[in-house]
């Protein structure tokens, strides 16, 4: 069986982080999310890839090429107007050659047993006469959110997206197996409001044409939508990890069990790294650095003297200089953090941190959130970032300031300071100034 892996999409919604890359080359877990991707097919014997690229593709192509190093052979499909989800899958077409196919949306995270289990249930309903698919399911807080899924046992009867009234709570999950009479429906699906072919209409007419479209649930599922959720996965995927030092932990450091060290890395005397942690190659740590549970530290980064670092991804070539705080952040791409910079990641009520995405105000759900930095950003010594906030590629934060909303792509924040001069005459004893 081949699988069809849709990874063209712009990535608005992860913005700033996709100004400069696509989204599903973004870090979970040491690793691009597209390798995690690939590890789920071919564990579960799926050796032959399409992915449908668009946005992006040099960087994913440079990156994956045939596919022989990760033990797949992958072909490339380019779309190259996004125009949906189903016209993304109908080209692929002539890819799978007539056969029952495998697709999986290029941003979302499965564990291994879901997709298995996806892969035997279609022993089970192949052999029914009236077989279309399989859907994977999962239920989900926020409905109105997502295309929600009405089901007759675990037949689906309705597919409706992003529903005012909450009837159902399980969510169409974005991994699917299909026979190819999905291609026909495809072709009859008409464009929707937002102009794009959509898969779930597809799969609406295949229902309403007599054919059976069977709901699998998973286990787990991260949407590697919102800047957040990279938080999520990287979380969910570093639990499992062992620990392996291959680089140097000088004498006086604490490394716990369950920590990653590459090739190269040096951790130094008084640091105090927490697992589960990644921490990449030809990294120096410390001294007398904290790392916290749940952090991924990209290739060559340094994180100087008494910073504490906590549930956060790091990516490749950033300084965070002494003294700085991160927490419950992203980071991007040759970022250099000034000393003393510190990012809050709690709101003085301790309610949920909200974020804007897509020029809506969103609330993530979460206690604990601090800033999304894209790539090529520096900030001074001692500015200080409010919860929430997303700072653009190739800007500047200068030194003292404090950053209580978004800042743009290009842009240099700062303070200028009001000096005021006058006379002073300290008074003098005979021990000299008083103090």
């Amino acid at each position: 069986m081949k699988a069809v892996v849709l990874a063209a999409g712009l990535g608005k919604r992860m913005r700033p982080l996709t100004f400069t890359k696509p989204k599903f080359l973004l870090p979970v877990a040491g690793k691009p999310a597209l390798d995690h991707v690939f590890a789920l097919l071919k564990n579960a014997g799926i050796n032959e890839v399409g992915i449908v690229v668009g946005f992006g593709k040099e960087q994913i192509m440079d990156r994956y090429g045939d596919g022989s190093k990760l033990g797949l052979k992958l072909e490339y499909l380019h779309q190259r107007e996004l125009l949906g989800t189903a016209n993304a899958v109908l080209m692929a077409e002539d890819f799978v050659g007539g056969e029952r196919f495998v697709v999986m949306n290029g941003d979302i995270l499965v564990d291994q047993e879901s997709l298995n289990r996806i892969l035997k249930s279609h022993e089970e309903f192949s052999s029914n006469g009236d077989f279309g698919g399989i859907m994977g399911t999962i239920e989900v807080d926020e409905p109105e959110q997502f295309g929600i899924v009405f089901m007759e046992g675990k037949k689906v009867v309705e597919i409706v997206e992003k529903p005012k009234r909450i009837k159902s709570r399980v969510a169409n999950a974005g991994i699917y197996l299909f026979d190819p009479v999905i291609f026909d429906a495809i072709r009859k699906t008409k464009r929707s409001k937002r102009g794009e072919y959509e898969l779930t209409v597809s799969m609406q007419i295949l229902v309403d044409q007599g054919k059976a479209i069977y709901t699998s649930p998973l286990n787990l599922w991260a949407d590697i939508g919102r800047p957040w959720d990279l938080l999520v996965a990287n979380e969910y995927f570093l639990r499992g990890q062992r620990g392996e030092i291959h680089g140097k932990v000088e004498v006086g450091a604490n490394v716990e069990d369950n920590v990653y060290v590459g090739d190269g890395s040096i951790i130094r005397s008084g640091s105090y790294i927490r697992g589960p942690t990644y921490i990449g190659k030809n990294c120096d740590i410390g001294p007398n650095c904290f790392i916290r549970p749940s952090t991924s530290i990209g290739n060559n980064v340094r994180i100087g003297n008494a910073v504490e670092v906590k549930n956060s991804i790091v990516m490749d070539d950033t300084n965070i200089g002494h003294l700085s705080y991160v927490g419950d952040s992203v980071i991007g791409n040759n970022c250099n953090l000034g000393a003393g910079t510190t990012i809050a990641n709690l709101r003085l009520d301790e309610k949920p941190v909200k974020m804007k995405i897509g020029g809506k105000v969103i609330d993530s759900g979460r206690r604990k959130l601090g800033t999304i930095i894209a790539d090529n950003v520096k900030t001074g010594i001692n500015c200080t970032i409010n919860v929430g906030v997303k700072i653009g590629p190739n800007s500047a934060i200068g030194p003292g300031a404090v950053v209580y909303k978004d800042v743009p792509p290009n842009v240099m924040v700062f303070v200028e300071p009001v000096v005021k001069k006058k006379k002073w005459v300290p008074e003098v004893s005979r021990n000299g100034p008083v103090r």
